[in-house]
């Protein structure tokens, strides 16, 4: 399993913020009111990211720590492609909070303080479980062994993700 790329974060990131926009820019067309995330949304999100930063640590203290004990590898693989989820996440969801910022803000309209409030703490929570997430993903990563390793297909103290 390879790493979460800057490249796939960044395009789920793109991806939110023309979507955030276009959504409430249809929803102002239509007569609507525009989109804002519940309060209890960012809550969610940072609480996400906690719990899988919970989840890799005992893996980190099995592979990592000064005693090292057998790790179950189904659930070490697990909670790294949880991480990598939740990063994807994060940044998508973030993006998305991004865009419907930006409408607010391009508006002649001063937005309301609740609404703003709102947005920027999806925001802050996105970025938050995203950090979680790859600092997660990064504690996920074993050594491969000796023997994990065929002929010709690279260097054997190289580090992988749980597989």
């Amino acid at each position: 399993m390879k790493r979460t790329s800057p490249a796939v974060l960044a395009t789920a990131a793109v991806l939110g913020v023309g979507l955030g926009f276009a959504i409430d820019q249809a929803l102002t067309a239509s007569g609507n009111a525009t989109f804002t995330p519940t309060a209890t949304l960012p809550i969610l999100l940072a609480l996400l990211g906690g719990l899988v930063l919970a989840l890799a640590i005992p893996i980190r203290r099995a592979t990592r720590g000064p005693v090292r004990t057998p790790i179950d590898p189904f659930r070490a693989v697990r909670v790294a492609m949880l991480s990598k989820a939740a990063s994807i996440v994060g940044a998508a969801v973030g993006g998305l909070s991004v865009g419907l910022l930006i409408f607010l803000l391009t508006r002649p309209v001063v937005p309301s303080v609740s609404s703003m409030g709102a947005v920027i703490a999806t925001v802050g929570a996105c970025a938050l479980l995203t950090a979680c997430a790859l600092v997660a993903e990064n504690l996920c990563t074993i050594r491969k062994d000796d023997d994990d390793d065929q002929p010709g297909t690279g260097d054997p103290a190289g580090d992988t993700l749980a597989h």
